[in-house]
């Protein structure tokens, strides 16, 4: 089977297995809510980012209070999400550069967004998706390892993952197989180890076919 073949046999099995819906994993109401619990979300997992969002944005209802924000106090409030301190830092910062220079609104171009303190791609791209439904490819820990097995990239790095994925996926699947892959690897593609009895696309899996020999 061609590459190309391939992928469109992958997107079409994703497409069956979980239609698309836009879901978040993270909590949030308003845009800078999602960007700032995208921020806390860097090695620290869904749940304890909600647990630890559900208080902080009742604490600080609006980006004026994240921006007026103790820095001291902050460190407390999201300690338990690790790396707390560049954290607290970087949500009071952002949410600074949002009112100084976008006027209280979160910008959508990935450069704009990239420039506000504690974004890479990957928190931008989450934003671009949920907030301005704007085709964006979020590499997270499930797009990473999942991509490297189906073999639709051979890069570790996730700025290269990105763009690889860029390049071989078809611009409308971007957001939908972001959101698949989470799936996926929540209930099957699991790390460390795979539940590939349970897999509907093994026939597709480049990691089980070197496996397997």
């Amino acid at each position: 089977m061609k590459k190309k073949e391939r992928i469109n046999a992958i997107l079409a099995a994703l497409d069956e297995k979980y239609p698309f819906e836009d879901k978040c994993y993270l909590n949030y109401k308003k845009p800078h809510e999602l960007l700032i619990a995208t921020i806390l979300s860097a090695q620290c997992t869904d749940d304890r980012v909600n647990i630890v969002t559900k208080d902080l944005f009742v604490k600080y209802p609006t980006l004026e209070a994240f921006a007026a924000a103790s820095l001291a106090e902050m460190e407390e409030d999201v300690r338990s999400t690790g790396f707390y301190r560049n954290k607290a830092k970087n949500i009071i910062t952002a949410a600074q550069q949002i009112l100084q220079k976008h006027g209280g609104e979160l910008p959508s171009s990935i450069e704009e967004l990239t420039e506000l303190a504690g974004v890479g791609r990957k928190t931008a791209n989450v934003v671009r998706c949920h907030i301005f439904g704007l085709p964006s490819v979020v590499v997270d820990t499930h797009v990473k390892r999942i991509s490297g097995r189906l073999g639709l990239t051979k890069n570790t790095d996730p700025v290269k993952i990105e763009f690889d994925l860029m390049k071989v996926l078809p611009k409308s699947h971007w957001i939908r197989y972001n959101h698949q892959i989470i799936a996926f690897g929540r209930e099957i593609c699991k790390a460390p180890k795979a539940k590939c009895e349970n897999c509907f696309i093994p026939q597709l899996c480049s990691a089980l076919e070197a496996k397997n020999g």
